[in-house]
């Protein structure tokens, strides 16, 4: 099948618009730079607020792209933030992408109960950025910092086993290891702002499905789903729902873990930074009708796919147009918190699917995972 088109979305401050690279470095984190920083609310009593664009629609108003210099020298490099609201000028903001520490204040920044330490930008952004919401927020940049990832695995002998014993038992009956361990070799995985894990894997052909839902001339925009991967070419909408592990022509192997559920985020009017009005504002409500497929979010419709880096990728560099082989699927749709990471698969045609043609092989091993603290930790689209 023909290869339409791929894309790779990054997103240097959690919530906003995202930029979208010919190529990007992948780590274990995600990609290189991808939510790095975030913006939070300033309180009342001076506590900081953290802002998901599911509450804070107008984030959406932001653009943000990286600008690197000739030498490619990241000190030197910048984030080009721009406020673009539905009446009255643009304003533009230079945002070093990473600036020195050594002067900013630490700020703690707890999400989903997954905390970490952050840097309190200087005012001159902060500032600016407050000028443009209306409202006092301060800009947090990771650094070193990272969150503890909240899913882990644990490693069973056969499918019908797990299922029998339940959740509880698949834990307490053997010993835990953790999705680094398995995945990509460390002991303990971390995030960044991302809220449940480093990348969300999509199919282009399943957004055409939810366009169809719209009236004529109107098509759903797939950033609305905060995808880092957009795979085109599928034969059928919703075969992601099995994808269990793809690796790209770069030599880049991601395990698909977790189904993303979805939230009032998909409503927002991006040409406004509001709720939307008409068909456009319900596509929430008009997935809810057959896409809540994932048994342990039962009231929450499922588009993509939570994926983690496997051994041996961190460092290397995927690019739009990588041919993407699909190497293991499951048999049946994996449950949020009560996961089969890796199922008996069954054998399944050669297919094409972009950032290149992806092909589907039969695996022989699968993981279930535990439950995190709460389903809404997945509904927070970043």
């Amino acid at each position: 099948m023909h290869i339409s088109r791929a894309q790779i979305l990054v997103y240097p401050i959690k919530s906003v618009r995202p930029y979208e690279p010919s190529s990007a470095e992948v780590t274990k984190h995600g990609f290189t730079y991808d939510r790095c920083y975030m913006i939070l609310q300033v309180q009342p009593d001076g506590s900081l607020k953290n802002m998901h664009v599911a509450y804070f629609p107008e984030l959406t108003l932001l653009f943000a792209e990286i600008n690197f210099p000739e030498d490619d020298n990241v000190e030197k490099a910048f984030i080009d933030l721009t406020w673009r609201p539905p009446h009255g000028e643009s304003k533009y903001m230079k945002v070093p992408l990473v600036p020195d520490t050594t002067s900013l204040k630490k700020v703690e920044v707890n999400m989903h109960s997954s905390p970490t330490e952050a840097y309190q930008m200087e005012d001159q952004y902060n500032k600016w950025l407050s000028a443009c919401l209306g409202y006092d927020v301060v800009l947090a940049y990771l650094g070193d910092n990272s969150r503890s990832v909240l899913m882990s695995t644990h490693q069973r002998s056969n499918q019908s086993q797990a299922q029998q014993g339940g959740w509880l038992s698949s834990i307490t009956s053997k010993l835990p290891t953790s999705i680094g361990s398995i995945i990509s070799g460390e002991a303990d995985d971390k995030i960044t702002f991302a809220d449940c894990a480093p990348f969300l894997v999509v199919n282009e052909t399943s957004l055409h499905d939810v366009s169809s839902r719209l009236p004529d001339g109107e098509e759903m925009d797939i950033t609305k789903f905060r995808p880092n991967i957009i795979v085109s070419g599928a034969e059928s909408s919703w075969e992601e729902d099995y994808w269990s592990e793809l690796q790209t022509s770069s030599d880049v192997k991601l395990h698909l873990v977790q189904n993303c559920v979805r939230c009032v985020s998909l409503n927002i009017d991006y040409s406004t930074g509001k709720p939307g009005q008409g068909e456009s504002g319900k596509v929430l409500k008009k997935l809810q009708s057959d896409r809540r497929v994932d048994k342990g979010s039962k009231y929450s419709p499922v588009f993509g796919r939570y994926a983690f880096l496997g051994k041996g990728g961190e460092g290397k560099v995927m690019a739009v147009g990588d041919e993407v082989t699909i190497t293991q699927r499951n048999a049946e749709r994996t449950t949020f918190g009560e996961s089969i990471l890796c199922c008996d698969a069954v054998q399944a045609n050669v297919m094409q699917i972009g950032l290149g043609r992806l092909h589907s092989l039969s695996p022989g091993w699968f993981f279930v995972t535990r439950k995190v603290t709460s389903l809404r930790q997945a509904q927070l689209m970043v």
